[in-house]
């Protein structure tokens, strides 16, 4: 079990730092909002993730199947992201002259949704999953106890390490001006708008171009 706690901290510390919507979204609001604003919003994160290592791991090749052959997903979660992202950029500048940074308990639970949200639409995020489910599950011998362990210790390494992030972009905060937070939002907005076309594309790409699980197996191979 140590051994396999061992193994899940680095992948969980480097699953923290994938760029992705999810990042720069989190970054944005540690830096806006606060830490517990920024808290809430990763814990939503981190159930969409949850419910996806769940959904992979009694599923496994038979999903990685069906995802390859509906790519109609990945457009609609590309369109959704796209359409977030324009919003977030032609979103006009408030007009008062200092940031309003007050959170309150309905932006928490808001929050919560949108990082939920944001990383469920993402159907490259359930991919992941079913790929580390299927590469890691022989080397745990498929133990159903060991894996637990092994996903438990690289969800709390994640976690701790976005805490670390926040903390870092917390202290931008001071030197925000409603400027400056409204040229984040239009950056942030392009982030999401890029990541929404490279969704919607995977979804036009040719089935073979596609093919999940033959890519998997060749990762097994190496």
């Amino acid at each position: 079990m140590l051994e396999d706690i061992q193994a899940a901290i680095p992948l969980g510390f480097l699953l923290s730092f994938i760029i992705g919507p999810v990042f720069f979204v989190l970054l944005e609001t540690s830096a806006v909002k606060g830490f517990r604003a920024a808290l809430c919003f990763d814990l939503g994160v981190i159930l969409a993730d949850l419910l996806f290592i769940t959904i992979a791991y009694f599923s496994s090749f038979q999903l990685l199947e069906n995802l390859s052959n509906q790519p109609g997903l990945y457009v609609f979660g590309g369109v959704i992201l796209l359409v977030y992202g324009i919003t977030t950029f032609i979103k006009k500048q408030a007009k008062e002259a200092q940031p309003n940074l007050r959170v309150t308990k309905g932006d928490y639970l808001s929050l919560f949704v949108k990082g939920f949200l944001l990383n469920f639409i993402n159907i490259g995020v359930l991919v992941f999953w079913l790929g580390v489910i299927i590469v890691v599950g022989p080397s745990l011998d498929n133990d159903p106890d060991r894996i637990v362990v092994f996903f438990t210790a690289m969800i709390i390494a994640y976690l701790i390490t976005d805490v670390f992030k926040i903390l870092l972009a917390k202290q931008l905060r001071r030197r925000l001006t409603s400027k400056r937070i409204h040229l984040i939002k239009k950056g942030i907005g392009v982030i999401l708008i890029i990541c929404g076309l490279v969704l919607i594309t995977k979804g036009f790409l040719p089935k073979d171009r596609l093919n999940i699980e033959k890519g998997i197996e060749m990762m097994r191979e190496q």
